[in-house]
């Protein structure tokens, strides 16, 4: 094996170890309970089956060709199946950047690294890791076809329609096509100003993307809600409540370690493009300006960044560092086959290097160390004595922990969960007016017949609701607490009693 191979394979056991964590989050949770009612109903939901506040609503969230299979692993091996997918997942994806990039094999693996440390934040078991994979699948086809002439385009609409039933981020296939349809129209009319130009493909490129940008549209309407999904993601943005409470659509907040690489690759990216003296390529400005401004509008777009971002940066870097090379004498590794002992301590270097990422790996598979994390971040005994005390009434809960609840106590329909595309600004403010116990917090309560309430420990409604003469604290723990009504109100009553 020579050095070459090594240091590739290397980069992509460091990805994989990386990845290899507890990777179920809070999300996960829905996603699971989702996932088992199209398994248990052998059919796809179009209307919500899990709150009371969104009952018989329609629901036509485009996930169901990942949820099903994240149910299968977990039933098989449990979160620790999960984590081991959400992995393989994140190296495939870097796999194919890998194939996207340009220079030596150290350049790549530095800018892997890199790129991986930027997005591991975002790193977690949910179906929005198939917008990650597949981010990175139309990069290197459309790269391909800029700089190579690879022709994969017709592939391009087969992903679009395994995208939109897997991921309401489908909308991130049509930006990156969207750089490269730019690219291809400047080029034809460039080639049409300047007819002696060197651009006679320009034409045939524009209109070949073109179409394959038209049959990618139609291949949207591919799923089991038909035209709705056309409109999904921009109902998705137009949220209010999304930018001003769920962290992930914020701006990232570079006073944070885990956020500051992506002000490195930021950095570095802009630094390298312009310190090489190569000209800086249509399709390269939008990427890196594109992904990053997404990146710092919204959080959750800074593990796109992190696709994109390498591809310009070794772009440029490979001639710099080609002229450094030259002025110290070096050559690079070459192609050829390595001596047989350099050969034979690679293989060495690569099986030690394998071992440890199995090892990685194996630490985050057993049950009991993914139970113990759970208890770190999940309301798991307060769930523990719900189901034992089978208190009854409506239950009021944590939006943080509403996809859990889904999952772990589902004969409690919830309030809310992370399902914002459902719940809209309508159900997530009366959510956020109980939390914050702001003017009028009790009236949202009897207007949904809440009985019960389970929430983070320390919010200013557990204060308030300890002082509550009608309310009894009936269990608390380190992280959460539960009151009950000590008269519970009637449904209909509450109703009447609000208008």
């Amino acid at each position: 094996m020579n050095t070459r191979r090594l240091v590739m394979l290397i980069t992509f056991l460091a990805v994989f170890a990386m990845a290899a964590r507890i990777s179920v989050d809070g999300d996960t949770w829905w996603h699971l309970r989702a996932g088992q009612w199209i398994l248990d109903n052998e059919r796809i939901p179009q209307t919500d089956p899990f709150s009371y506040t969104r009952t018989g609503e329609a629901w036509q969230y485009p996930g169901w060709l990942v949820e099903v299979p994240m149910i299968l692993l977990y039933r098989l091996g449990g979160p620790g199946a999960l984590n081991l997918f959400t992995a393989a997942m994140v190296t495939l994806a870097f796999v194919f950047i890998w194939q996207a990039l340009s220079g030596g094999v150290f350049t790549r693996a530095f800018s892997i690294v890199l790129a991986a440390t930027v997005s591991g934040v975002y790193w977690a078991a949910r179906p929005y890791l198939v917008t990650f994979l597949l981010a990175a699948v139309f990069l290197w086809i459309l790269e391909d076809y800029r700089w190579r002439e690879r022709d994969r385009l017709w592939w391009l609409p087969v992903l679009m329609v395994i995208w939109v039933n897997s991921h309401g981020g489908y909308i991130v296939g049509f930006l990156i096509w969207g750089v490269y349809a730019a690219w291809a129209m400047i080029s034809w009319l460039w080639s049409r100003w300047r007819p002696s130009s060197s651009t006679p493909e320009a034409s045939p490129r524009l209109r070949r993307l073109a179409i394959v940008g038209a049959i990618m549209l139609a291949a949207v309407a591919i799923n089991p809600s038909g035209l709705a999904m056309y409109g999904y993601t921009f109902k998705t943005v137009e949220i209010g409540a999304l930018q001003d409470y769920i962290q992930e659509w914020q701006t990232p907040n570079f006073h944070l370690l885990h956020v500051q690489p992506f002000a490195w690759l930021l950095l570095l990216t802009f630094g390298v493009v312009g310190a090489s003296r190569r000209r800086l390529a249509l399709t390269d400005f939008l990427l890196s300006a594109g992904f990053a401004y997404m990146g710092l509008i919204a959080g959750r777009n800074v593990a796109l960044f992190a696709l994109a971002a390498p591809i310009v940066l070794t772009r440029h870097a490979d001639p710099l560092l080609a002229g450094i090379g030259r002025a110290v004498g070096y050559r690079g590794l070459g192609t050829a086959p390595s001596p047989p002992t350099i050969g034979r301590l690679n293989w060495i270097i690569l099986v030690l290097v394998l071992l440890a990422a199995l090892l990685k790996a194996a630490s985050i598979y057993p049950a009991e160390v993914n139970q113990a994390a759970f208890r770190e971040s999940m309301p798991v005994g307060a769930v523990e004595y719900l189901r034992s005390a089978a208190l009854p009434g409506r239950l009021f809960n944590s939006y943080n922990w509403g996809g859990y609840l889904l999952w772990a106590l589902p004969e409690y329909p919830v309030f809310i969960d992370p399902r914002t595309d459902l719940y809209n600004d309508e159900i997530i403010s009366q959510w956020l007016q109980v939390a914050r116990a702001e003017s009028g917090w009790e009236d949202v309560l009897d207007l949904y017949g809440v009985n019960l309430v389970l929430i983070e420990k320390g919010m200013l409604v557990d204060r308030l609701l300890a002082l509550r003469p009608d309310w009894e604290q009936v269990y608390s723990d380190e992280k959460s607490v539960i009151y009950s009504r000590k008269q519970p109100v009637n449904l209909f009553i509450g109703y009447l009693n609000n208008g």
